[in-house]
């Protein structure tokens, strides 16, 4: 049954593909994107939609930055027709007034994106299709704009309800893994032979989400190391040759890299998910579990220590400066500067130990003087943890951290 409806599918597309390159001839995008948006037939919309996309996919940088543009522009909202149905709205609403409202107030462009949607592949190449303007449009307000229309629609179609994890082994397709070794953003994957210590021995783990649509490409992924205790080293974590620890004797679950994989899909948030979906899974299929940490990088600590003038003495100075600024900086607003620390304390984690020497590769020393951080997951806490970060900025640290902080304080007075 699977072979034959991939068949059908092969076929109907290729008979899109063809009636669309037959009918439409060389037209500019935004004619075909005025026609899509007015087409009311089945057929004829997929075969609009194809030819979009393909002609899209063949253009460069000028002439998709012109597209973008365009979508900016003339499919932007209607103020006069919006502030006509917002008045109309307001003396009275009725499901007429409303649904007048809301057709008004959206601009054309986002149904003009949901139409291109539904023509096989199109998900991930709208993905691509908005790490495009993401790309070409930063600083370009009118650009960003349109980006909220790709943002509002994404955050529906990647919500959790529709994201399935799967475990990625080293028995995971070729086609997967090679994704893997690509898009692995934290501690880079330098071979086979390297991806193979990180998944196939039994104390290691690796889970990534997947949208139905798009079966082949990760989402996001989080790479797992099962230990006795609280691991202070990445290198140790990664070494060549290390014994593998028997699933039974593991009582800690070591979060150690965690990457996003889509740039179109920047600002849609799967991490909070994937961790605490991550860390139920792992608790139900090893019971010894009772601790769930990351081991992570602080990437801006060398950076504010050099705008600061900081210079450590030795590693607990090192040690007292990362504590300060994980948990005293501030970036926009009330937000810690730390774009790592934002993440976990935002998903209700605690700061919990601080190491130095452990990351002693070129990039670890380059961004953090090679400390790294442990964010502890108590998932009994994590609620209570999210909703006062989220409240009013209050950052969970540990006793250790806390005065650790404090001491670089007082140094920082001092001078």
């Amino acid at each position: 049954m699977t072979l034959l409806a991939d068949l059908l599918s092969t076929v109907f597309e290729r008979r899109i593909r063809s009636d669309a390159a037959a009918r439409l001839g060389d037209r500019k995008l935004p004619d075909l994107a005025r026609d899509l948006i007015g087409t009311s037939g089945e057929m004829s919309g997929l075969a609009l939609a194809r030819a979009m996309l393909d002609r899209y996919a063949a253009l460069g940088d000028d002439d998709r930055l012109a597209f973008f543009h365009f979508l900016a522009g003339e499919m932007g909202v209607n103020p006069e027709a919006t502030r006509a149905a917002l008045e109309a709205l307001d003396a009275g609403q009725t499901k007429a007034s409303y649904r007048a409202f809301m057709e008004a107030s959206e601009p054309p462009r986002q149904e003009l994106i949901r139409r291109l949607n539904q023509v096989p592949g199109a998900t991930g190449a709208l993905v691509e299709m908005r790490a495009d303007l993401l790309r070409l449009g930063r600083g370009d307000e009118a650009l960003m704009a349109l980006d909220l229309d790709f943002r509002h629609l994404f955050a529906s179609w990647f919500n959790r309800g529709f994201l399935v994890l799967r475990p990625i082994s080293w028995e995971t397709s070729a086609q997967v893994l090679e994704k893997i070794i690509a898009y692995e953003a934290v501690h880079a994957i330098h071979s086979w032979a390297d991806l193979r210590r990180r998944l196939e021995p039994q104390d290691r783990r690796c889970f990534a989400f997947f949208h139905p649509a798009m079966p082949s490409e990760p989402l996001i992924f989080v790479e797992v190391a099962l230990t006795q205790g609280i691991p202070g080293s990445v290198q140790g974590l990664l070494a060549e040759g290390r014994p593998a620890l028997p699933e039974a004797e593991a009582d800690t679950a070591v979060f150690y890299s965690i990457s996003n994989c889509q740039a179109g899909l920047a600002g849609i948030s799967f991490g909070n998910s994937l961790i605490k979906q991550v860390a139920a899974d792992l608790s139900a299929e090893v019971p010894g579990l009772s601790t769930f940490v990351t081991l992570s990088p602080i990437p801006g600590l060398a950076t504010w220590m050099e705008e600061t003038g900081e210079e450590a003495e030795d590693e607990t100075h090192l040690r007292q400066f990362a504590a300060y600024y994980l948990t005293r900086t501030k970036g926009r607003g009330s937000a810690p500067r730390d774009p790592v620390a934002r993440f976990h304390l935002g998903n209700g984690a605690q700061v919990h130990m601080i190491h130095a020497g452990a990351d002693t590769s070129d990039k670890g020393r380059a961004q953090s003087h090679g400390v790294m951080v442990n964010y502890l997951y108590d998932l009994s806490r994590v609620t209570q943890n999210h909703e006062r970060f989220a409240a009013s900025g209050e950052i969970s640290a540990s006793p250790e951290v806390r005065s650790l902080a404090s001491a670089a304080e007082k140094t920082l007075i001092q001078e």
